[in-house]
């Protein structure tokens, strides 16, 4: 694409807008953590990169980023509301430059870069995370919004409808009236879209790198060259247009105008060759068994036999939740859905699946002897909220799939399709065609977004969304008949804060130090170990 753009006479940037780490066998598999997958993410030519929030849920993974992927991306790796704290001397210093300004290759557009990260607060005690409304206060980002440039390309792990993007596009305007500016958003796992304004304009990619989000903006005078640029039209008639392209050879056979035997280039060959040889290192293609049939994280409802969680509920974590010394205590054993992270096929159940599913680490703690009228009353006030949680940082969407921060209702495929049907708020939604001009589609994603319906680059069949609590709950070891008067109660340590908080709303006083650990294994491990015991080998 960078010599298609030279041929063109024109400029191409690539952006990452974070959470590279966990969620795949590459970086999950080794010990240490990412052995080979710094190596193999050096080797893209990104312009542009920042912090996503899980490179900064634990002290090893943000020192990694530290000390690994910010030299590795050097002049390119932002960080404007993020700092890092060193190990050696306890100083607090940014986790990398505040922000970039430089000029194009070929249109000589002089282009202002930010980096940032929502107001995350679930951060490790080695890093620490500026509030966006605090940072753009700064004097040195009110120096950087001051400058003639022609085009703000503003990246982050943010939603593009969120309050810290709304704050930055106010402090940029306030000082920059026309100059164009460009939001790259992320987190909600979402295809999504968003006009600030007539020269203001924001997109985000989905989750997981399925999709390449692709923002082309025409119209804008580069500046920064000494020779005449080629003329444009004026600002006033700039053009923003967004394309999400499908993450796979098809979408970029067709866009490079290349196939089989021409797209692939040699430094493309020697980075596959990277991660075929890491993946066998890490042995990621191990079967633990063969799923007997599809489990669905959202595309089923809940509870359904169909879901993951209804599975996870009632098979897995019944079995697996297992303290020897306090094995014939009642008990309730909580997670969060968002400890989940994608669908189980039917069909080979792999070492790098795990990861894929249940990428985080996160052990199981309890506390012991809980007045039962008291814990039964923990997963309906998770799952319903209310003034106990609102009062404070612990947002109860931190708990579900990041798609329910955009999501807000099911999404239901109607069987006879009806023209036109959408949901408004910048969700995906189906995209249905007339009966009569339906091909044979393959499900995808059909995204309706402040664009319109024609941003998705392929067309797809729809897909049913349904949302699911933000924790779910298994019973272990009651009494055939009656209530226990005491249970322990027992959940993975990521959601510690919300089990505090509901039980002091239900009068009790248990703090940090009543937390013990009731397994050092983790739930992917345990998952992995049910599976390996109860489906077959051999698919």
């Amino acid at each position: 694409m960078r010599q298609k753009a030279d041929e063109l006479g024109v400029d191409v940037l690539l952006v990452d807008t974070g959470d590279r780490v966990e969620g795949n066998g590459l970086y999950d598999g080794s010990d240490p953590k990412g052995k080979y997958f710094y190596d193999i993410v050096r080797e893209q030519e990104i312009d542009i990169i920042c912090t996503g929030n899980h490179e900064l849920y634990q002290i090893d993974a943000a020192a990694r980023e530290y000390d690994l992927t910010v030299p590795n991306f050097k002049g390119k790796y932002l960080a404007s509301n993020l700092d890092y704290i060193n190990p050696k001397n306890g100083e607090t210093i940014p986790m990398a430059q505040r922000y970039r300004k430089f000029t194009t290759k070929n249109r000589g557009i002089r282009v202002l870069a930010f980096g940032f990260l929502f107001d995350f607060t679930g951060n490790a005690n080695n890093t620490v995370v500026q509030p966006v409304a605090k940072t753009i206060e700064e004097p040195w980002f009110q120096e950087a919004i001051r400058e003639d440039v022609d085009l703000f390309v503003i990246i982050g792990h943010v939603l593009l409808h969120g309050p810290e993007y709304k704050a930055i596009y106010k402090a940029i305007r306030s000082q920059n009236w026309d100059t164009p500016i460009q939001f790259f958003g992320g987190h909600s796992h979402i295809r999504d879209f968003k006009k600030y304004d007539s020269k203001a304009y924001g997109v985000q990619s989905g989750r997981y790198m399925e999709t390449i989000g692709w923002m082309a903006i025409e119209g804008i005078t580069g500046k920064g060259k000494k020779e005449k640029p080629r003329p444009l039209d004026a600002r006033a008639s700039m053009t923003f247009k967004r394309r999400y392209i499908d993450n796979n050879l098809f979408g970029y056979h067709y866009h490079t105008g290349l196939n089989d035997t021409t797209f692939s280039t040699e430094h493309g060959k020697k980075v596959s060759k990277m991660i075929h040889k890491a993946r066998k290192a890490l042995d990621l293609d191990y079967s633990f068994g063969c799923a007997p049939r599809d489990l669905w994280l959202n595309r089923a409802p809940y509870p359904s036999s169909d879901s993951i969680f209804t599975w996870l509920e009632t098979e897995v974590m019944p079995d697996v939740i297992v303290n020897k010394e306090r094995k014939d205590t009642p008990t309730l054993a909580i997670t969060n859905t968002g400890a989940m992270r994608f669908d189980i096929f039917k069909g080979p159940f792999t070492k790098d699946t795990t990861y894929i599913i249940s990428p985080f680490v996160s052990k199981f703690l309890y506390i012991k002897d809980v007045p039962y009228k008291a814990a039964k009353g923990i997963l309906q006030l998770i799952n319903r909220g209310g003034p106990v949680f609102e009062a404070t940082e612990f947002s109860l969407s931190q708990l579900a799939p990041p798609e329910q921060m955009s999501i807000l209702t099911d999404i239901l495929v109607p069987q006879i399709p009806i023209h036109g049907a959408h949901k408004s708020g910048g969700a995906q939604v189906p995209f249905l065609l007339s009966s009569n001009e339906e091909p044979n589609l393959v499900p995808g994603y059909t995204t309706k977004d402040e664009g319109g319906d024609d941003g998705d680059d392929t067309i797809h069949a729809p897909i049913p969304y349904f949302r699911v609590p933000n924790v779910i709950q298994s019973a272990l070891s009651f009494p055939a008949e009656g209530e226990p008067e005491k249970v322990d109660v027992v959940f993975v340590d990521f959601i510690q804060p919300w089990v505090l908080l509901a039980l002091r709303f239900m009068g009790e006083s248990y703090s940090a130090g009543d937390v013990e650990v009731y397994t050092d294994e983790t739930l992917t491990d345990l998952m992995a170990d049910w599976i390996k015991r109860n489906w077959k080998k051999d698919c």
